[in-house]
């Protein structure tokens, strides 16, 4: 019997590193969860199968319960589909990691367009578009007398909230931006039940 038996949870970013992380503990610990990372999941034999879905393969094969996601978070309506694959495939959501980011390092005098869009949208607006979605489903539920206990972690810096590294200011923006918008959410939030 585990700590989240008969809990949802959805992790961005969770094909390699701390996304991957979260993912095994939260199944180890008795979660369904919806494994979230670009690339292919109904890859066909012989192709690569994404790294949600190798994350997958290895919470199932340890007894789990898991299901490969592979929308966009930095897209509006790939966040929608996102939580609402956890909705369908679940029947509802209690845990959203929003973990999901890319690095694009280069120096303020010589970053690029597509360097600072890249990471924003990835990193803020994709934490932003989760949550949102997230957020929606809560304040129903909570509207339906139905409010459940549910919990965000968002994943922010030590670039960006108390040390500047150099070459990371898309980056480091968009991690002070996360710190912000974490601080605005749980304000927001806790009266849907939202810790």
């Amino acid at each position: 019997m585990g700590s989240l038996d008969n809990r949802v949870a959805l992790v961005t970013g969770a094909g390699r590193g701390i996304g991957r992380a979260h993912a095994l503990l939260l199944a180890r610990e008795g979660a369904s969860v919806v494994v979230n990372d670009l690339g292919g999941s109904n890859a066909g034999e012989g192709q690569d199968a994404g790294p949600a879905q190798l994350v997958v393969d290895e919470i199932t094969s340890a007894g789990g319960t898991a299901v490969a996601n592979t929308d966009n978070v930095a897209d509006w309506t790939g966040a929608a589909n996102l939580v609402e694959q956890a909705l369908t495939a679940f029947g509802g959501l209690d845990i959203v990691v929003n973990n999901a980011g890319i690095l694009r390092d280069a120096f303020i005098a010589g970053i690029d367009e597509q360097q600072w869009d890249s990471v924003i949208a990835v990193h803020l607006k994709g934490h932003l578009a989760v949550l949102r979605h997230a957020a929606g489903y809560w304040k129903a539920q909570s509207k339906a007398g139905q409010q459940r206990a549910a919990s965000v972690i968002n994943t922010a810096s030590a670039s960006g909230t108390f040390m500047a590294n150099s070459g990371q200011a898309n980056y480091g923006a968009a991690k002070a931006g996360i710190a912000a918008l974490t601080l605005v959410a749980a304000q927001e939030l806790e009266r849907y039940g939202v810790r």
